[in-house]
């Protein structure tokens, strides 16, 4: 099937752009941007650039991590035919931004925020999300021309899927178990 089949309709990752705008922000200052990034040559340069971070990533461990890291795939990267990066501006918001004071962090925790809201308005649609991470800052941003304050946080590959999966790939593949919920818990205290 050609990859213009495979693209999100427009219409439909507005939608899922609108629910990540529409996350909480601290004080409301919505720090983030969207750059969708459709380009089959920005698409491959970029999968191209992550494929040798990957692959550096895999001679670093342990031959037995090795092998069970070997058949997860990031292949999403063309095949979805969208990119979605997702950028954070610290300076966003001016100086006083209220609720930022003291917990300088809370900025890029909306951010996230603006990518779950992202994922999950995705998955309402059927639409399959993936987080790329094997990459250099430093290449995204000459990739996409982002200069200044702002950086490049996340890129997300937003594409339709036969299936969303119940079990996460790194759970699914054995990279690691998903952690039971009464071991996150704690009551009162640490």
């Amino acid at each position: 099937m050609p990859q213009d089949r495979l693209v999100v309709a427009d219409d439909v990752l507005w939608r899922v752009l609108q629910a990540a705008h529409r996350a909480p922000s601290v004080g409301n200052s919505q720090p983030w941007d969207f750059v969708v990034v459709r380009e089959r040559a920005t698409l491959r340069r970029f999968a191209e650039h992550v494929a040798a971070r990957r692959a550096d990533f895999a001679a670093s461990l342990p031959p037995d991590r090795a092998a069970t890291f070997d058949p997860i795939r990031i292949e999403g990267i063309e095949t979805s035919g969208t990119g979605v990066v997702v950028t954070y501006d610290d300076a966003r918001g001016g100086e006083h931004v209220l609720g930022r004071a003291t917990v300088r962090e809370t900025g890029l925790l909306s951010v996230a925020l603006a990518i779950e809201n992202l994922w999950l308005a995705a998955t309402a649609e059927g639409i399959g999300v993936g987080w790329v991470s094997f990459y250099d800052e430093a290449f995204l941003r000459d990739l996409l021309g982002v200069d200044g304050t702002p950086r490049p946080v996340a890129w997300l590959c937003v594409g339709p899927v036969e299936a969303l999966q119940d079990v996460p790939d790194l759970e699914r593949f054995g990279w690691r178990p998903r952690r039971p919920l009464a071991d996150a818990v704690r009551w009162e205290r640490w």
